[in-house]
């Protein structure tokens, strides 16, 4: 199995959710960089909040270890290391799911790609437990990528039928940095109360609930991306889609651009002070896989946390069974909060990948 991903950088995670530590490589980042220490760790505090109300009952302190590419508190261009060590496992959860696989989660195909090798406490490798190594890739990135003045923010656009307000089509970068402070990061605070009721109400019965999430990215300039392959969307689709749980992507408008006349979806171009802007974002910010200028804008659809604690039905992989599961362990009813920093994440490893060789950044 690989877990290799980049052309300009490369990221390579590893470890399982109840192995002694996760982690990740960076490659080919630039020399003589300083890093935020206190920033990375910040962010890796917005994952998974010590004894908040939106995070597992499961406490991991989330300190990166960093063990290689940083001396004398730059970067020294050779692999960034940064190790996670995993402290408060409770593999005993997961015995009954060596012979049992759980509906909505990879235990089925890992069963089946392994031999039957494969770790199933707490999910193994396929675990959300593995964006923690994503979210420290993205918080270096993020600062590299400021250095150019180009800046990434999200909130939770939904929760199940609760909606948010939306960006507006020229979103600026300190709103987006204040997002980032927001344990429950929203555009319209007035929606709070009833996100919070539909995700309590889940706890409550067992059950969880999905959501979105749209990130903004600021600042990139006009000409970003590669045509085909190496589109704005297919990079950062390609990491999206290697977050746990993320069912979609939209990029501006997105499926409501299909209802639309040409006349309705195109963004007209204009030009005030010689800054070249479009009066509309339906496209989010990219056209023909290239950056326009405008923000990138873009949904992520966050399916509902499959551990649940209702009893559901699935089978036993060695007898062949049919059987009842009733879940134990530590789990989230809903982790669209929690995932907010790792599509931000995400989105910097993107975007930076993209922007490494352009004016030696």
């Amino acid at each position: 199995m690989s877990t290799v991903w980049g052309s300009n950088i490369k990221i390579t995670i590893f470890g399982e959710s109840h192995s002694s530590a996760i982690g990740v490589v960076i490659d080919n980042l630039p020399a003589g960089v300083p890093l935020d220490i206190a920033e990375i760790q910040r962010e890796m505090a917005r994952r998974a909040p010590n004894g908040g109300e939106y995070s597992t009952p499961r406490q991991e302190a989330d300190e990166v270890e960093i063990v290689s590419g940083y001396f004398n508190d730059k970067t020294t261009g050779t692999p960034l290391c940064g190790i996670i060590r995993n402290t408060n496992t409770k593999s005993s959860d997961y015995d009954v799911l060596k012979d049992v696989v759980r509906p909505g989660h990879s235990d089925f195909g890992y069963y089946h790609k392994s031999g039957g090798n494969n770790d199933y406490r707490g999910g193994g490798h396929s675990s959300g437990r593995l964006t923690a190594p994503l979210v420290f890739a993205g918080a270096v990135c993020k600062q590299m990528l400021r250095l150019k003045d180009v800046f990434i923010g999200s909130h939770i656009s939904s929760i199940s039928n609760i909606k948010d307000t939306k960006f507006d089509a020229r979103v600026e970068g300190n709103m987006l940095e204040n997002l980032t402070r927001q344990v429950f990061p929203l555009v319209n605070n007035a929606k709070f109360v009833a996100m919070d009721y539909l995700i309590k109400e889940a706890r409550s019965e067992g059950d969880s609930v999905g959501g979105t999430i749209e990130c903004a990215i600021v600042g990139v300039p006009a000409g970003v991306g590669e045509p085909f392959f190496e589109s704005i969307e297919s990079k950062i689709a390609s990491l999206l889609f290697s977050v746990p749980a993320v069912k979609g992507v939209e990029f501006g408008k997105g499926y409501e651009l299909a209802k639309m006349k040409g006349s309705e979806a195109n963004d007209p171009f204009r030009c005030l002070g010689g800054r070249v802007f479009t009066a509309t974002n339906n496209n989010g910010g990219i056209l023909g896989g290239l950056s326009t200028g405008m923000p990138i804008i873009f949904d992520a659809a966050i399916k509902p946390t499959a551990s649940i604690f209702k009893e559901q039905d699935t089978i036993n992989v060695i007898t062949g069974e049919n059987v009842k599961l009733n879940l134990k362990g530590r789990h989230d009813s809903c982790i669209v909060v929690r995932a907010v920093p790792v599509i931000e994440a995400v989105a910097a490893i993107a975007m930076y990948d993209l922007l490494r060789y352009r004016e030696d950044l």
